[in-house]
């Protein structure tokens, strides 16, 4: 089973320069993240773009499911900044016959602690088990898009 990666940037891949949190968004983590867990699956990956979630617009989100859509594979690990992942999954909530899953982090792959690592490995292994579908992989569970949100307060993703 192949799978393929689409890259958007979020947080997953921030690179922090100062004290003050100014942030850009560099290269992928996610070929890191694999190459250290010593994963042997079949992937691609194909970065589309490198934005915050909250500077993707419409044209993006519809990028986004235009790049699925005509991708050959039917399992597609989309990441994601987690602001707005919740948009981005009911947009490509309409694609049949795939099964597409959204990560990403709430603290960046470059950092010590995060949660990147552990979200990318649920992520891949929900594409390697669910049916056709679009589904967030954050917090330690899988959820239908739809069923989700991103409480801020509590920084985590739950159940609505």
């Amino acid at each position: 089973m192949k799978i393929t990666i689409f890259t958007t940037g979020g947080t997953i891949d921030k690179v922090y320069f100062d004290e003050k949190s100014r942030y850009e968004i560099g290269a992928t983590t996610v070929g890191e993240i694999l190459h250290e867990a010593q994963a042997l699956i079949d992937y691609e990956l194909c970065p589309l773009m490198q934005k915050d979630s909250l500077e993707l617009d419409d044209d993006d989100r519809e990028a986004i499911r235009v790049a699925i859509a005509a991708c050959d594979n039917d399992r597609i690990l989309v990441t994601h900044g987690t602001d707005t992942m919740t948009d981005t999954a009911e947009v490509l909530d309409d694609i049949a016959d795939k099964t597409i899953v959204l990560t990403g982090a709430l603290s960046p792959a470059r950092f010590r602690s995060t949660d990147a690592s552990f979200n990318v490995g649920m992520a891949i292994a929900a594409l390697q088990l669910l049916p056709a579908g679009v589904y967030i992989a954050m917090s330690g569970e899988i959820f239908p898009a739809g069923t989700v949100r991103k409480n801020r307060e509590r920084n985590r993703f739950e159940r609505i």
